[in-house]
């Protein structure tokens, strides 16, 4: 795999574009993503043939449950998060995402197969990126026992906590400060995870149908089912990496954010703040 930076100092897009097809998560329909490279204009995002895309951002999003989705003229995107920490986690700034389908695929259920492709295709390195803005004030957002905050801090630090009654996990905490080498590294693989004794209820629900054991890591209240783990926090390394993908919707900024008990629901109210808070419309 290709050396990545060591910082967000920089813009970049592809050398090449690329598509890759897949089972989304929840659907469990197939699904096309093809990824066009842009020399400017940021990110955008657009659904089918011949339909005009929006620029990606955090106003995009629509309440929906155990994923982020996106709102476009055309339709629903759904479970945009890992293809999202992929590209914000690795730097990309400037790319066309061109949805056919109803859904992301999740691919194995971590945003390192984006990594990979983005790998292969290679980055084109387009000049000097702004700054990332720096947070003025604290701001935290709290939903039951659940919060997440950011605080001021010279350089974007994430930090997770959960704390699950599965012995599988149980208590765990992860803090890395965040550019793309230290996302390929640390967090990029880190699987999406559930609990065996929910399966049956949320496929009810018309959720999780095409989650399997190949792609996400699945424990009872003892154990993991589908071992080995990747890391031995893995859990904890995917509420990063979920948390990554929804901040990418908004500016990164110079701040710390810390999540106990993240949701998607949570990043993404935090996503919306920052963008007032740093002067993006909402």
């Amino acid at each position: 795999m290709m050396p990545w930076p060591a910082d967000y100092q920089r813009r970049w897009t592809l050398a090449n574009g690329i598509a890759c097809s897949g089972v989304g998560l929840h659907s469990g329909a197939s699904a096309t993503v093809r990824l066009v490279p842009r020399e400017a204009g940021g990110l955008w995002i657009g659904k089918g043939t011949g339909n005009a895309s929006r620029a990606l951002h955090s106003n995009l999003v629509r309440p929906s449950r155990l994923c982020t989705l996106v709102q476009l003229a055309s339709g629903t995107i759904a479970t945009v998060e890992h293809l999202l920490a992929a590209i914000g986690g690795c730097g990309i700034t400037d790319l066309e995402i061109l949805v056919d389908g109803e859904e992301i695929p999740l691919l194995d259920g971590s945003a390192l197969p984006w990594v990979e492709l983005f790998s292969s295709a290679g980055l084109e390195d387009l000049g000097p990126r702004q700054p990332l803005p720096a947070l003025g004030e604290t701001i935290c957002i709290q939903q039951g026992d659940a919060f997440i905050r950011a605080t001021p801090c010279e350089q974007l630090r994430l930090s997770a906590a959960v704390n699950y009654a599965s012995k599988a996990i149980g208590p765990l905490l992860y803090e890395l400060d965040l550019n793309p080498a230290s996302f390929v590294a640390e967090l990029s693989s880190a699987r999406t995870f559930g609990f065996a004794d929910q399966v049956g209820q949320l496929q009810a629900a018309g959720l999780i149908r095409g989650g399997s054991l190949d792609n996400a890591l699945v424990c009872d209240q003892q154990r993991w089912l589908n071992p080995p783990l990747r890391f031995s926090d893995e859990p904890v390394r995917h509420k990063l990496l979920d948390l990554v993908g929804d901040l990418a919707l908004a500016s990164f900024p110079r701040a710390h954010v810390f999540a106990y008990r993240g949701s998607h629901a949570l990043h993404i109210q935090l996503a919306q703040a920052l963008d007032h808070a740093l002067g993006e419309p909402v």
